[in-house]
């Protein structure tokens, strides 16, 4: 049995390869059946949540850093690849390029400031970063970014095997494609040196500078290495929503990947994938259900909470924190552990009490 749930893996994989030839229907978790459009397009964009995620987990859960500006590298790549074929008139292959380049030197310039400070002051410096980007966006300067409408990606220089409600199985299997690189990116990082280093920072920082190590150049790669994730993945929810929006660079954006890193599971290998997918699904189901008939046939003392999708997402969240304080990555673990209690409580019955021993018969 041990042997076979080391494969889960490549079975869930398989699994979501061959989800858009599926006519499966399932019922409750997606409105139509498993292949049809809708379905493949919520699937693929909680495949990418659980990616950025498992991505910003980097900072979070392996080197202990609590950003609170990763949407604005996540909408770097996003608009510059945008910005790079609406104004540079460049390909998709050579705008997305371009994007994830942008975002790779921003992470590099704003890293190395950031980091300079330790603790709540690094917290707070990636804020306002975070803050001042998402202001130049609304602001829309020379009418690039497009300002609280945002800008559509142009149709002509996008592959045409991307456009359309006929070719959602592609960029499906594209959102599939990018979180299995950030997956094996992250695990290859985490267990390399510099990944152990991480693991030293994050537990005791102080101790690895007495080891005559520099934390300051891990932690940058650390942070430049999870902003390039996060800027691969605007350049994929550019194709999936086709447009670039400020919504993506605001700071709701950062403190939703928090949540679904703290709901997963924080520094476990599964844990921010798990919570970002639940996250993403919930999200539009919640929205849904407050939509509807059902709650808009209840009582006012329960139609007004009920109808606001953050209050059921909030309540949802605090019910897991208190209830599984490691994530849902640590409820096996619990689980185990609660039968290992229960096991070892239990007294055996029925057997006779061993005869004592070193003296003379009775």
């Amino acid at each position: 049995m041990h042997a076979a749930l080391r494969w889960w893996p490549i079975a869930l994989l398989i699994t979501l390869l061959v989800a858009p030839y599926s006519a499966l229907p399932v019922p409750g978790l997606l409105d139509g059946p498993l292949g049809s459009p809708g379905s493949l397009q919520l699937i693929a964009l909680c495949l990418l949540y659980g990616a950025l995620a498992t991505g910003y987990d980097l900072l979070l859960g392996r080197t202990g850093l609590l950003s609170f500006g990763h949407a604005l590298y996540f909408a770097t790549g996003l608009y510059a690849t945008d910005l790079g074929m609406l104004e540079l008139r460049l390909p998709f292959a050579a705008a997305a390029v371009f994007g994830v380049a942008c975002t790779v030197l921003l992470a590099l310039l704003l890293g190395s400031v950031s980091l300079r400070v330790t603790g709540i002051g690094f917290s707070m410096v990636t804020l306002a970063f975070a803050q001042a980007g998402a202001i130049l966006v609304l602001r829309n300067p020379g009418g690039v970014t497009g300002g609280e409408e945002g800008r559509s990606a142009p149709a002509d220089l996008l592959p045409s095997g991307l456009i359309g409600i006929e070719n959602t199985a592609n960029l499906y299997w594209i959102a599939v494609g990018y979180l299995v690189l950030t997956v094996a990116a992250v695990h290859w990082a985490v267990n390399s040196p510099a990944g152990r280093v991480w693991e030293g920072v994050k537990e005791n920082e102080r101790r690895v500078e007495v080891l005559g190590l520099r934390p300051y150049g891990y932690k940058l790669v650390a942070f430049v290495l999870s902003g390039a994730l996060a800027g691969l993945g605007g350049v994929v929810y550019l194709l999936l929503t086709g447009g670039a929006t400020p919504q993506a660079a605001g700071s709701d954006a950062t403190l939703a990947l928090l949540v679904m890193v703290v709901l997963g599971g924080s520094g476990t290998r599964w844990g921010p994938l798990l919570g970002g997918v639940l996250y993403t699904w919930a999200g539009h189901r919640l929205s849904d259900l407050a939509n509807s008939d059902a709650v808009a046939g209840m009582p006012a003392v329960l139609r007004v909470p009920l109808s606001q999708p953050l209050f059921l997402m909030g309540t949802l969240f605090v019910a897991v924190v208190y209830l599984l304080p490691g994530g849902l990555a640590g409820l096996p673990a619990r689980i185990r552990t609660a039968r290992s209690a229960r096991s070892a409580a239990r007294t055996p019955t029925g057997r006779p009490a061993a005869r004592p021993t070193g003296g003379a018969p009775a």
